[in-house]
């Protein structure tokens, strides 16, 4: 891949990606079916048969999209999702690249940023894979779109630190300038290439895998998808299928995923 291939891709889309967070908020929920139920009551002065359809269908929706077993009918219905990677597969790649997942800023009792669930659970998976195969371990996360003008430190960074920190280990090289997957895959590659790495296993949760495969695939990369994190399914039916919060935050990511995917 030449300079100017580099580049045209991360100029090309430049201009939407500080807009990312608030379109995201927008079309994902709970904002989305809050609007319809607001809509709902703004109508309620010019007719009540269709104010009544709109909150209806609002409440409705959340309480359908608020649910654990709708989040992994949703992932199975719109995402692919793949097999854990298989031990001997290590063998085919030269490295492992982990995908950064956010940092929290806030966290007094270590006095500095940390890693937030999603990105520490990815490390550890890399780590661990790391134990059954000693490849190059890489990590790419800089300062997402959505990130806080507070935060100083790159996710790389946060995450060397926690590497170093809980393990005892380093990165063989990292990316701290990458702010969504589409650099991730274009700065690791340029990055590695340099080093004759192509050939990869990719870290990342099962949800997320699909676009990130996508995007890495046409960086250039021979890609092994080593996915973790999945989404579980139905595993109580009665409560399971009433809303929580963290079945809002599991449909959430899914639906996000799937927008990625056709903007992509």
């Amino acid at each position: 891949m030449t300079e100017g291939q580099y580049c045209y891709p991360l100029c090309m889309f430049s201009w939407i990606g500080p807009l990312k967070p608030l379109l995201s908020a927008l079309m994902l929920p709970p904002v989305s079916p809050l609007l319809l139920i607001f809509a709902g009551l703004l109508l309620l002065r010019f007719s009540k048969r269709w104010a009544q359809a709109a909150i209806f269908s609002g409440a409705l929706l959340l309480w359908v999209l608020s649910c654990s077993a709708s989040a992994y009918g949703l992932n199975q219905l719109l995402l692919n999702s793949y097999p854990p990677i298989a031990p001997a597969d290590l063998q085919k790649s030269q490295a492992i690249v982990v995908l950064g997942g956010g940092v929290e800023l806030y966290a007094p009792e270590y006095g500095q940023p940390i890693l937030a669930a999603l990105a520490y659970q990815r490390l550890l998976y890399g780590r661990y894979l790391k134990t059954l195969k000693d490849l190059p371990l890489v990590y790419s996360g800089g300062k997402g779109w959505g990130a806080s003008s507070a935060q100083t430190q790159t996710e790389a960074q946060v995450a060397a630190f926690a590497l170093k920190r809980d393990f005892g280990m380093t990165f063989y090289l990292s990316d701290g300038e990458s702010r969504d997957t589409r650099e991730n895959a274009l700065r690791s590659y340029a990055l590695l290439s340099a080093q004759g790495i192509t050939r990869i296993a990719l870290v990342t949760h099962d949800w997320h895998m699909q676009r990130s495969l996508m995007q890495f695939e046409a960086a250039g990369f021979q890609v092994l998808p080593a996915p973790m994190g999945y989404i579980q399914p139905p595993l109580r039916w009665d409560t399971d299928f009433l809303p929580s919060g963290g079945g809002l935050e599991k449909t959430r990511i899914v639906l996000r995923e799937w927008l990625g995917r056709l903007h992509y």
